[in-house]
């Protein structure tokens, strides 16, 4: 288990990645919009992002991540260089954007993200690569992506929606 991505991977279920991925699809399909629209930008606390931009930090991520995983699975050896999140979401400009076109476009990211881990075979879900100073294999990325939501849509559950009942 890669440290530190234990905290994501560790959400996701005990099923294959495939399965995984298609019930983080659902989940995405799942969300309340209206429940989220009542959030406007309204942050739980001081210097925590919108409930866009968190959406945008998802889909950001998981870009990220499938660029590594690209590279894990061909092997090419290169070590991905980190990213600043709180840096690319100063930069997203989401308020601009409404709601509804970032799960949709959260949705399509994820399902870009499913086909790619179609793709591979066996041998290929096996092979690892530095994700910032992490070894960690193609799979371990793939359970990576699918916790990395979960643990976003646990905190708007559970630090976001409460502020509704204020």
């Amino acid at each position: 288990m890669p440290g530190y991505y234990d905290r994501y991977i560790n959400l996701v279920d005990d099923i294959e990645i495939l399965d995984a991925f298609e019930q983080s699809i659902q989940q995405i399909d799942q969300i309340d919009i209206e429940q989220l629209l009542q959030l406007g930008d309204h942050v739980y606390a001081p210097e925590k992002w919108t409930i866009k931009q968190i959406i945008q930090h998802v889909i950001d991520t998981e870009r990220i991540f499938t660029e590594r995983t690209t590279r894990f699975a061909r092997q090419d050896g290169v070590t991905p260089q980190g990213f600043d999140e709180n840096l690319f979401a100063d930069n997203a400009k989401v308020n601009h954007r409404t709601l509804e076109s970032l799960l949709k476009e959260l949705k399509s990211v994820r399902m870009a993200s499913k086909a790619m881990f179609e793709g591979f075979d066996d041998e290929t879900i096996q092979h690892s690569g530095n994700n910032y100073n992490t070894e960690m294999s193609v799979l371990a990325m793939g359970f990576t992506m699918v916790g990395h939501q979960i643990h976003h849509f646990n905190i708007i559950r559970e630090r976001y929606l409460p502020l509704l009942q204020n």
